[in-house]
This record gives C-alpha cells, sequence and structure tokens, in this order.
C-alpha cells in the first residue's frame, strides 16, 4: 500500500479480516478513481467471484464502504456506489471549514519540530510531482498532517469521513480545473503562519483556501455534470 493509499484509508479498516480489507482497498480506490461511477450496482456474486471468495467477506467489504458513505444499499436492489448532488458537495465544503478550521486551531500550538518537518516533506514531492492525481493524493496527506497534532481522533476521524464521501470526484477534478501553483501557495503560507505559531493566520488562509476549491467547483458545475451524467 502506497502512502496515499494510507491517507486515504486511515483508520477505515481496522479489524477486518485480511480478505475483506484487500476487497475494501480495491473498491474504495474505484470508487475514488471514478472506475466506478455513481449508482452503478455492485453484484455481490461477480465481487465475489472475481475475488475468488464467498459473499460473506464481500458483504462485510460493502458494508465497511457504506460506513465510509462510498456505498448504498436500496431496499430489495442490493448495493450501489453511492452519489451526491452539488447541493451536498456545496455543504459538504461548509463541513470542512467548520471542522478543519478547528482542529487547526488546536494543532499548531502543538506542532513538533517533526510534524513540521513532515508536512514540508509532503509540500516538496508535491512540489516535484507533474501528476493531476498526485496532486490529489498529496493534497490530502497534507491536510491530514496539518491537523493530526490535535489529537482528536474523532475529530480527525470525521475530517477524513467528510473528505472521502465526496471524493470520488471532487479532487481530482477540481486538480484538473484548479492547477497546482495557486493551491500549492496556500499550501506554503499554511505551513509558514503555522511554523510561526499565529493560529489566526493559519486559519484564516485555510478558510481561504477551502473556499477558493469550492469557487472552483461552482464556476465548474456545469462541466461537472457533463463529465459525469450520474452525480
Amino acid at each position: 500500500m502506497t502512502d496515499s493509499d494510507s491517507a486515504r484509508t486511515g483508520l477505515a479498516s481496522t479489524g477486518l479480516a485480511s480478505g475483506t480489507r484487500t476487497i475494501v482497498h480495491d473498491l474504495r480506490n474505484k470508487i475514488l478513481d471514478g472506475i466506478l461511477p455513481p449508482n452503478l450496482q455492485l453484484l455481490q456474486s461477480e465481487i465475489a467471484g472475481q475475488y475468488g471468495v464467498s459473499r460473506i467477506p464481500v458483504r462485510e467489504a460493502l458494508n465497511q464502504l457504506k460506513a465510509e458513505g462510498l456505498v448504498t444499499f436500496k431496499k430489495n436492489r442490493g448495493a450501489f456506489v453511492a452519489s451526491a448532488t452539488l447541493d451536498e458537495l456545496y455543504e459538504s465544503f461548509d463541513i470542512r471549514i467548520a471542522l478543519e478550521t478547528y482542529a487547526l486551531r488546536l494543532a499548531v500550538p502543538k506542532y513538533t519540530a517533526d510534524d513540521l518537518k513532515e508536512l514540508e516533506s509532503i509540500i516538496d514531492e508535491y512540489d516535484e510531482s507533474i501528476s493531476p492525481r498526485a496532486w490529489r493524493d498529496l493534497n490530502l496527506r497534507f491536510h491530514l498532517a496539518l491537523y493530526a497534532p490535535c489529537a482528536r481522533p474523532r475529530l480527525l476521524k470525521l475530517i477524513e469521513d467528510n473528505v472521502l464521501s465526496n471524493d470520488r470526484f471532487v479532487r481530482t477534478y477540481v486538480s484538473l480545473i484548479s492547477g497546482k501553483t495557486e493551491p500549492q501557495k496556500d499550501h506554503h503560507k499554511i505551513l509558514d503562519a503555522c511554523a510561526a505559531g499565529d493560529v489566526s493566520l493559519a486559519v484564516r488562509i485555510l478558510e481561504d483556501h477551502i473556499n477558493a476549491t469550492r469557487r472552483a467547483l461552482l464556476n465548474s458545475n456545469q462541466e461537472l455534470y457533463s463529465v459525469h451524467s450520474g452525480f
């Protein structure tokens, strides 16, 4: 599993049997990468045949993905890849701002030299990358590492779940339309403010950063619907 995969999964698959974890990992990545589109039916028999397992680990995997907001169950019809309306996505940015700015306020006073070094390492890797998909994963790694020192596991899990539940289109698509330069400038500014211990400045830049992502999505909603007709 790569670092980006680890950032995605967090604590999500803890306690699952290895076969179930494999199915969760593979299906999660296919959903997040848009290979399995919204509203696609996920047939347990087909998945079980693909992995050479019984339906039991498949059901467990689908239930785990349901808990992450990536799969829904429809009465008498089975499991489907979850979909979201644009209004729901826009609202998710309000939730992002509320949760992430609070986590950052708690985290900044607790930063150690190692925490700052890890954030710098992620930014350096981001600077060198030329792949929008890599920008997507590095962006998530940066944000999760940014809040980790707050030491509030449930808060961090809420942040991760909110990102993952809408991740299947937003991060890749926004990376393509926003590019790398402006978001990365914000990351540098946030890190500089955190290193200086300036909580208010760090939070203000973070909120502006999230709102810029929301504006990119709002300004491109017509394209988003045309690219992902089931969205």
